[in-house]
């Protein structure tokens, strides 16, 4: 009979010879320092979980230089179908049948084609907030969490469609934990605990900027990082969340990020023209949403398209420190911007498609480089660095770099005041304040539309704090039909400095 220490004795020599051929041998420095039986397990379940055998060539193509990015040959604008009927066939935006679309997607939300999906493995560090920033108070006037907010959207498209709406969370090793301990102390917002499943992200070594060997975290901890929202691909497959999904039927997964309050996260019309309707003959495998970009120098992905080649057509992501200054600044005749479809990381993806990639031998995304300064030991000492400068190299996957893969892509164009108000930073742009400024701007506008009187003042701005629950409605229209039905009651008027939830 094998005895623990035996075992660990042979895994400890096993995992000493990979170590020592992949030239990573310091890894197992401190291993016998280590205090307890359980941290040297836990560091011998992080070896046997590394691709060793990739590490030389990460280092050589990620670390020792910088990947060459190249622009899609004769690269172009990506078609989208524009929020304006006006626009159609204006440069690249394309005419298509908004009702046929809508139709389209709620037979699909009511047939329970749908699934949710939401990357949410990110802290609310750079916001001062010690949690899970799906944890973090957004609602304008009510405070609820961003978690809430999207159960609310979800309940209400329960309410509307008569079918419940599976969803998947995807967090970190970070905060997994608290984030379903969050779950679990709401009452899941309302929802069934069934209907909710929760799985974690990969994660990548980090690598030392000058040497391309692996960085300790501490003496028994090798340093990682997530592996990026691209990641979430491979660990929908590999948790079995897919699998789930299919069991349910569902056909469909509405990919968003957990930033973003006023996502729209059951859209019918992006759901429709994702399926075939309104537009083209055949289904997409992987469709998007976009904005109309502010000016040329806005950070942000640009979509654009293969003009020639085996890809021609195909749509490609362009981040915006890789598009040449001259394209970034294009205009069309009327003064606009050629290259104008900013992404804002909203997806509608193919459950066939995610089962296709993860079942090809071949599939791969490309890996991003990013430069950081990563606390680790002294591999030699064991000395803890707070490094002044970067020293290492974070690597990352990109989910819009499956988009190439796709045969058939759609692009949507939505509008920043309707489903756009990340909250990323602390203050100034994409910030709480200004996120709760246009939950209350798309809030008067819509209640305005419905005959309410709302106060604005010298400015025009809304003279008041409103916040409208995705339960209640999604979009003006919605609200109109909430109110018309009796599901909500609006007022006659909003009254100077109050704060309204509906």
């Amino acid at each position: 009979m094998t005895t623990p220490a035996t075992s660990t004795s042979t895994r400890f020599a096993a995992a000493r010879a990979k170590l020592i051929q992949a030239g990573q041998e310091h890894v197992l420095r401190f291993y016998d320092e280590l205090p307890s039986e359980a941290q040297r397990t836990a560091l011998l379940d992080q070896i046997d979980g590394l691709d060793l055998a990739s590490l030389e060539n990460l280092a050589a193509e990620y670390v020792f230089k910088k990947p060459t990015v190249h622009l899609p040959p004769e690269v172009q604008p990506a078609p989208y179908y524009p929020v304006d009927p006006g626009a159609q066939g204006k440069g690249s935006a394309l005419r298509y049948d908004r009702a046929a679309a809508k139709a389209k997607g709620q037979s699909l939300l009511k047939a329970g084609k749908v699934a949710a999906f939401v990357v949410a493995g990110g802290q609310g560090s750079r916001l001062g907030y010690d949690g899970p920033k799906g944890c973090y108070p957004a609602g304008a006037v009510t405070d609820a969490p961003l978690f809430a907010i999207f159960a609310q959207g979800l309940l209400g498209a329960q309410d509307r469609y008569g079918h419940e709406v599976p969803w998947y969370v995807m967090t970190s090793p970070l905060n997994h934990r608290q984030t379903v301990e969050f779950f679990e102390a709401h009452r899941f917002f309302g929802l069934k605990a069934s209907n909710v499943r929760f799985f974690q992200q990969g994660v990548l070594p980090s690598l030392d900027m000058q040497t391309g060997r692996l960085m300790l975290a501490e003496k028994g901890v090798i340093a990682t990082n997530p592996d990026g929202h691209g990641g979430s691909l491979k660990a929908l497959h590999h948790s079995g969340a897919i699998a789930d999904m299919k069991s349910r039927g569902v056909e469909i997964v509405s990919y968003f990020q957990v930033d973003n309050p006023l996502v729209n996260i059951l859209d019918p019309i992006f759901i429709g023209l994702h399926a075939g309707a309104g537009g083209a003959a055949s289904s997409a495998q992987m469709s998007s949403k976009m904005v109309a970009k502010r000016d040329a120098a806005e950070k942000v992905g640009v979509f654009c398209a293969h003009g020639a080649g085996p890809r021609a057509g195909r749509v490609e992501v362009i981040e915006y420190s890789d598009m040449p200054p001259a394209l970034s600044q294009e205009r069309l005749p009327d003064g606009s911007l050629r290259f104008c479809a900013g992404s804002i990381a909203v997806h509608a993806i193919g459950v066939h498609f995610i089962e296709q990639l993860n079942t090809d031998p071949h599939f791969r995304l490309p890996l991003h480089r990013a430069e950081k300064k990563i606390p680790c030991i002294d591999p030699r000492s064991g000395a803890p660095i707070s490094p002044a400068a970067n020293n290492g190299v974070k690597l990352e996957a990109f989910v819009f770099d499956a988009l190439p893969m796709c045969e058939r892509s759609v692009v949507m164009e939505t509008l920043r005041t309707e489903e756009f108000a990340p909250i990323k930073n602390a203050d100034g742009a994409d910030s709480p304040a200004s996120c709760r400024e246009i939950q209350t701007a798309r809030a008067a506008a819509w209640l305005e539309l419905a005959g309410v009187a709302v106060p604005r003042d010298a400015s025009g701005r809304a003279d008041c704090v409103l916040e409208i629950s995705p339960r209640s409605a999604t979009t003006a229209d919605e609200l109109a039909e909430s109110a018309a039905s009796g599901r909500i009651r609006l007022p006659k008027a909003v009254e100077r400095g109050q704060r309204l939830a509906l």
